[in-house]
């Protein structure tokens, strides 16, 4: 099974790069890592440590670094397309020039063979106007891969609603929607993203407590970004075998099996693959639908024709 994985082509769509930086690669770039930046145990402290990972990226050759690093790890595991969540909220936030930072992962990305698009990612719980800005910088972007527009952070804080006005411009020019719900907020969550015009949910797996969304996101053909590890270890499921993956699976949702922030979480897209089979008995079929469906909801994806 390790070998069928690891020869699997495969997709990732759920990716923040600045939560794939690996402690070796924080400390070339700063000496004021602390030694417990990835030790957290809910939600909030992820959010923490994802906040001061972001403060130590501070150059565009910063950003160049870690974007090199993230794909050399994708493809070893024979990544074939990627989507990156770009945190441009974060950046504005920490008065940044988002331009240049974005000129320089493209330039690394462009040297990789793994083909690469680009999400920007808003911070929901720094209000619409700042998420109006990165819109407004997604669809200036457009040219150079940028595929979409995507709100992640704190669900409670920022309900989807309110930026139903930011997705409609972003989809007015183009881009497709990838909010994240149903994380740390409940099916209302979801519901509401659905409303405002996602076309993929990041994460998503409390739709296991509605009986009719799912059967809405299985008729409407609306996939889930599933990240297994991610969810157990900000404590947004009790346990590993308390994740609803093969539920929703067995529910006829379409699925993706993605690692959201690889470094933070000690995971890989190879060892999610291998955490569905493992413990929660995907056989060698439902795998190569798994990945097989990754490509499709790509959004500038095309399936591999070979291994």
């Amino acid at each position: 099974m390790l070998d069928f994985i690891s020869a699997l082509p495969k997709a990732e769509l759920h990716l923040h790069l600045e939560g794939s930086v690996e402690l070796p690669t924080l400390r070339e770039l700063s000496s004021e890592v602390p030694g417990d930046i990835y030790s957290f145990t809910d939600f909030q402290g992820f959010l923490r440590s994802y906040g001061t990972v972001c403060l130590l990226l501070r150059t565009p050759g910063d950003y160049a670094l870690v974007t090199r690093r993230l794909l050399e790890r994708l493809q070893e595991q024979n990544v074939r397309y990627v989507e990156v969540n770009l945190s441009v909220g974060v950046m504005l936030w920490k008065n940044q020039d988002a331009a240049a930072m974005f000129g320089a992962v493209s330039q690394a990305a462009a040297a990789s063979p793994v083909p690469v698009r680009w999400i920007f990612d808003a911070v929901r719980q720094f209000g619409v106007e700042a998420a109006e800005r990165v819109a407004e910088l997604a669809v200036a972007s457009t040219g150079r891969g940028v595929v979409a527009f995507g709100i992640g952070g704190d669900e409670v804080r920022g309900p989807a609603r309110c930026f139903r006005d930011v997705f409609d411009f972003a989809r007015s020019r183009g881009l497709k929607l990838v909010p994240h719900a149903g994380e740390t907020d409940g099916p209302a969550s979801i519901w509401a993203a659905l409303e405002i015009g996602a076309d993929r949910i990041g994460h998503g797996f409390r739709a296991i407590e509605d009986p009719v969304l799912l059967s809405h996101l299985r008729d409407h053909n609306i996939p889930l970004e599933i990240c297994i590890t991610s969810n157990v270890r900000t404590g947004a499921v009790p346990s590993l075998k308390d994740h609803p993956v093969r539920r929703l699976f067995d529910a006829g949702v379409p699925l993706i099996l993605s690692t959201d922030d690889p470094a933070m979480f000690g995971a890989t897209l190879n060892g999610e693959y291998r955490l569905a089979a493992e413990v929660f008995g995907f056989s060698r079929a439902d795998l190569e639908l798994t990945a097989r469906r990754a490509f499709e909801y790509g959004f500038d994806s095309t399936p591999p024709s070979g291994p």
